[in-house]
C-alpha cells in the first residue's frame, strides 16, 4: 500500500464508535427525521474509518491478502445482511439476492472500474497493470455470473427464473469451487498475477506496521464495516419512501443500499488510482464482484434448500444485456495491460445506463 504513517489516528476509531452509537439508539428508539441526517454523516465517516483500517492491514500483509481482506470483509457482512432480510421478509423479497448481486457487479465492474480509470488516465496519463490477473478475474466473473444469474431462466426443472433445489445444490458448489479456485490462484499458485507493476511496483513504502498494529486495525476494520451495514440498513425505510415518492421502481433501493455497502471499497479502489497503484484498484473492483457472486450464492443455496423457499436468481432480459454488454466491455479494455481515461468513460457510460435505464425501465 501507500506510504505513510500507519498509526492509527484518533478520528480512525472515534468514528466508529460513534456510528455505532448513532445505530443502536435508532434500533432501539426507533429515531427518525432529523436523526437520519446524523447517520448519513456518520456513515460517511465509519466509511473513511474503514478505509483507513484496510490500508493499514493490506501494508502489513502485502498484496494481493490485502486487497482480499476488504473484498471479502464486505461481503460476508453483506450476505449476513441478505440473508436476514430475504429469510424475515418472505417471498416479497424472493428476489433481493439477485437484485444485490447484479447491483454490485455493474457498481465494481462499471462505476468502480470506471472511476479509477478515468481518474488514473487524467492523473497519469497511462498505467499498466498485471494482464494475466485481469484475464483470470474476468473469466471466473463471466463463468460465475452467467450460471448464476442468467442460466436460471432457461431451465426447465422449474417454472420461473429460479433453479430447482438439485440445480440449486449444484449451482452453490460450482460458485463456491469457481470463488475458490480464483482465492487459491490470487493468493498462492499465480499470486504474481495479481501484484503491482511498473512503477507502482518500485514504490517506496513506509515501514510496515506492527502486528498488534495490523490486529487493532483489522478488528476495528470489521467493526466499521459491520456498522456502515447496519447503517445502510437503517437509512433503507428513508429511502425506500423517498424512492417511492419519486415514483422510481423499487430496484433503485437495491442500488442505492449496495452502493452505500460498496462504498469502503470503492473509496480505497479510488484512492489507490489516484497515487498510481491501479493494480490495487482492480483488485478491489473485480474481487469484490468475484466476492459479491462467490460467497453470495453458496450461503444462499445451503439456506433456501434447507428451508424450502424459492430462490428468484434469473435476470430479467434488459439486465442481462446489460450483464453481458459489461463482461464484453470489461474483456476489451481490460485486454492489453495498459488503461487511460477513455476505457473508464466507456465503463462509466455503461454504468449510467445501467442507472437510468433502472429508473427510466
Amino acid at each position: 500500500m501507500a506510504g505513510g504513517s500507519t498509526s492509527s489516528s484518533a478520528w480512525t476509531w472515534i468514528a466508529p464508535l460513534l456510528a455505532w452509537v448513532a445505530l443502536i439508539i435508532t434500533l432501539v428508539a426507533h429515531l427518525g427525521g432529523p436523526f437520519l441526517v446524523v447517520d448519513a454523516v456518520l456513515l460517511g465517516g465509519v466509511v473513511f474509518a474503514a478505509v483507513h483500517h484496510a490500508e493499514v492491514v493490506a501494508h502489513r500483509v502485502g498484496e494481493p491478502f490485502g486487497t482480499l481482506v476488504l473484498a471479502v470483509a464486505v461481503t460476508v457482512i453483506e450476505v449476513a445482511l441478505i440473508v436476514a432480510v430475504m429469510v424475515s421478509g418472505g417471498e416479497a423479497k424472493a428476489a433481493l439476492a439477485r437484485d444485490t448481486v447484479f447491483s454490485s457487479i455493474m457498481i465494481c465492474c462499471n462505476a468502480i472500474l470506471g472511476i479509477c480509470l478515468l481518474l488514473g488516465g487524467i492523473r497519469h496519463r497511462e498505467q499498466a497493470f498485471q494482464l494475466e490477473g485481469a484475464s483470470v478475474s474476468l473469466a471466473v466473473l463471466g463463468a460465475l455470473a452467467i450460471l448464476s444469474l442468467v442460466l436460471p431462466n432457461f431451465t426447465t426443472s422449474a417454472p420461473g427464473p429460479v433453479w430447482s433445489p438439485p440445480q440449486l445444490a449444484f449451482s452453490g458448489v460450482s460458485s463456491l469451487v469457481l470463488y475458490g479456485s480464483y482465492v487459491f490462484a490470487q493468493t498462492v499458485r499465480h499470486r504474481d498475477y495479481f501484484l503491482p507493476v511498473g512503477a507502482e511496483a518500485e514504490e517506496t513504502h513506509a515501514k510496515p506496521p506492527s502486528n498488534l498494529q495490523a490486529g487493532v486495525s483489522l478488528g476495528l476494520l470489521l467493526v466499521s464495516l459491520v456498522a456502515v451495514v447496519g447503517l445502510a440498513k437503517a437509512l433503507s425505510p428513508s429511502i425506500e419512501a423517498a424512492v417511492a415518492s419519486a415514483g422510481a421502481p423499487a430496484a433503485v433501493v437495491g442500488i442505492i443500499i449496495a452502493a452505500l455497502v460498496l462504498l469502503p471499497e470503492g473509496m480505497a479502489a479510488t484512492k489507490a488510482a489516484a497515487s498510481n497503484r491501479l493494480q490495487t484498484s482492480l483488485n478491489l473492483a473485480l474481487g469484490s464482484a468475484l466476492a459479491s457472486i462467490g460467497l453470495t450464492i453458496p450461503v444462499l443455496a445451503a439456506i433456501f434448500i434447507r428451508i424450502g423457499k424459492p430462490l428468484v436468481l434469473g435476470l430479467a432480459p434488459k439486465e442481462t444485456v446489460l450483464l453481458v454488454l459489461t463482461l464484453f466491455t470489461g474483456t476489451i479494455t481490460l485486454g492489453t495491460g495498459k488503461s487511460n481515461l477513455i476505457k473508464g468513460v466507456v465503463h462509466l457510460v455503461v454504468f449510467a445506463a445501467f442507472l437510468f435505464l433502472s429508473v427510466v425501465p
